[in-house]
């Protein structure tokens, strides 16, 4: 039998020896970072239309949004409608302002004549006052209508003690009117005290009154007429005494308009 014979130069075969070296990543291919993953999806598999099990679902959600986006659109274009209405009215306001420089007419009561009080008798009063209005419309370019409907009204306190009206008539540019109107009223009943306090006051040489004018005009700029505009005077006055030469002790007028 023979002998196996070993060289004394061999050794045996190590653990390291016998397990090959992992290779190094390609550098083309990133190492992915620790707790990301990379999920690879067939080209197959990607849906650019829903699934059949979805199809149903996708086409009820998109019914129900057309509306709102069709109501969205309305929506939109009339704002921008309303804004650009109101952008060349304010442009239109603007040019108008500039090239005829309107002005507010002034209002004022120059005289009161009194009739129709007397004081002493408890029965009712038919007062009359015949008042003198004075319209000044001080505008170069703008003339006014004072159109019928007008209303003239004296009170004492909060009683109405007559009315009347302003004639219709066409007041031009850079023009002064003076309105003589006449106001009436019957049977107007005051309690004692209120005769005691007029009583009083005429004692003084101070009567209040206020007067109050309402008229619809129009404003002519250039050929064209506006839509009616309502004018409101409102005036304290403090007359002397309660006859026909009762003379004003002082007044304040105040007026505006209302546009529509």
């Amino acid at each position: 039998m023979a002998e196996r014979v070993h060289t004394g130069d061999s050794q045996p075969a190590t653990k390291e020896n016998s397990t090959p070296k992992p290779l190094p990543p390609s550098p083309e291919k990133p190492i992915p970072q620790p707790g990301t993953y990379v999920i690879q999806i067939p080209k197959d598999r990607i849906y650019r239309v829903p699934p059949p099990e979805n199809a149903s679902r996708y086409a009820h959600l998109s019914k129900r949004k057309a509306p709102r986006s069709t109501c969205r659109r309305c929506c939109c274009c009339l704002l921008t409608s309303i804004l650009v209405i109101l952008l060349a009215a304010s442009i239109a306001a603007a040019l108008v302002y500039f090239v005829f420089k309107p002005e507010s007419p002034n209002y004022s009561v120059e005289s009161v004549a009194i009739k129709g009080f007397n004081l002493t008798s408890s029965s009712p009063l038919s007062p009359e006052f015949d008042v003198t209005v004075r319209a000044h419309n001080p505008n170069d370019k703008i003339g006014i209508y004072y159109e019928k409907g007008s209303s003239v009204k004296v009170y004492y306190e909060d009683v109405n003690l007559c009315n009347g009206a302003l004639p219709a008539f066409y007041q031009p540019t850079n023009n002064i009117t003076v309105l003589n109107t006449a106001l009436k009223a019957s049977s107007i009943e005051l309690t004692n005290s209120a005769l005691r306090a007029l009583s009083d006051e005429q004692n003084k040489g101070t009567v209040p009154f206020t007067l109050k004018l309402r008229a619809p005009v129009k404003i002519k700029v250039g050929s064209i007429k506006t839509w009616k505009i309502t004018v409101k005077v409102t005036c304290k006055i403090t007359v002397d005494k309660l006859t026909a030469a009762s003379k004003i002790v002082s007044k304040d007028c105040d007026y505006g308009v209302d546009l529509w």
